[in-house]
């Protein structure tokens, strides 16, 4: 006990941050002016990130940005996919079948009610605000949004691809990017989808690098060979480059999408985590 005081004398000197508990809490998220979040069909992993395609645009953007390695859709088959990533559900629907009409909260409807801004560019739509089921190589089960128009969403959302501005500081806060079955890997190859995303999504890539914006490139499932295995991608000038081992799923994506922007949580989002640590 003789050396009791002494001990304290020594405690009371230590620095004070050796008492200080660890910062749990998760460094705050950016916040994009602008996000694009193209879609793609119904490919696994393995089959977009094996060596045959190491010269193609899509491994040039996985370079560029963050390659999230455990990404995973949350079912089968696609449509459920979508209603998931962009309303934190899959609403019930355990098939592609059309059509369907929902009047709950989603994710443009939270943009929309707190002064932000939300629209979907679906190519091959015949025009804008089409409820149309199929028209040639357009479907409506991968244009999510369409399901609330006319409940929750104006038809002015719901537009065509060749709606997608010039001018990329006209876009919404968050756009999603429906690229038809010829360009999405679901009937035409990886060799169509790569040279469209070069072709259509790359100017706005190099627009959002000055222009804190950020592209998210996501597949909504896997070809039922790789345990719903998929790609994601994000590229911007607020994403450190590299390989995420975190999982994620649709409902991360979307908690993310709506973090960025202190939005309230959407269904199983909520009980989702945000993306951390790819954010410079």
């Amino acid at each position: 006990m003789r050396h009791l005081p002494a001990l304290l004398a020594t405690l009371f000197t230590l620095p004070a941050a050796l008492f200080t508990p660890p910062d749990t809490h998760a460094a705050p998220l950016p916040r994009p002016d602008h996000v694009v979040v193209v879609i793609e069909e119904n490919r696994g992993y393995e089959q977009i990130m094996d060596k045959f395609n190491r010269d193609s645009y899509i491994h040039a953007l996985a370079k560029r940005g963050m390659l999230m390695k455990q990404s995973f859709g949350v079912t089968h088959p696609s449509q459920p996919n979508y209603l998931a990533l962009f309303s934190g559900s899959t609403q019930g629907v355990t098939s592609n079948a059309c059509p369907n009409s929902f009047d709950s909260d989603n994710l443009a409807s939270t943009l929309r009610d707190n002064g932000l801004s939300f629209a979907s560019y679906a190519e091959s739509l015949p025009a804008a605000g089409d409820t149309v089921c199929v028209s040639g190589a357009y479907m409506r089960k991968h244009n999510p949004l369409v399901n609330w128009q006319d409940t929750r969403l104006p038809a002015d959302a719901n537009l065509t691809f060749a709606d997608f501005p010039k001018d990329f500081s006209r876009l919404p806060t968050i756009t999603f990017v429906i690229p038809d079955q010829g360009n999405d890997m679901h009937d035409g190859g990886y060799d169509e989808a790569d040279r469209w995303l070069k072709t259509h999504i790359d100017p706005y890539v190099r627009w959002a690098y000055r222009h804190n914006s950020l592209l998210i490139l996501t597949w909504d499932e896997d070809n039922y060979f790789y345990g719903n295995h998929i790609v994601t991608l994000m590229v911007g000038p607020m994403v450190k480059k590299g390989v995420s081992e975190q999982r994620i799923t649709h409902y991360n994506v979307l908690r993310t999408l709506l973090d960025f922007y202190g939005l309230p949580a959407l269904g199983a989002s909520t009980d989702a985590t945000p993306i951390q640590d790819i954010w410079k």
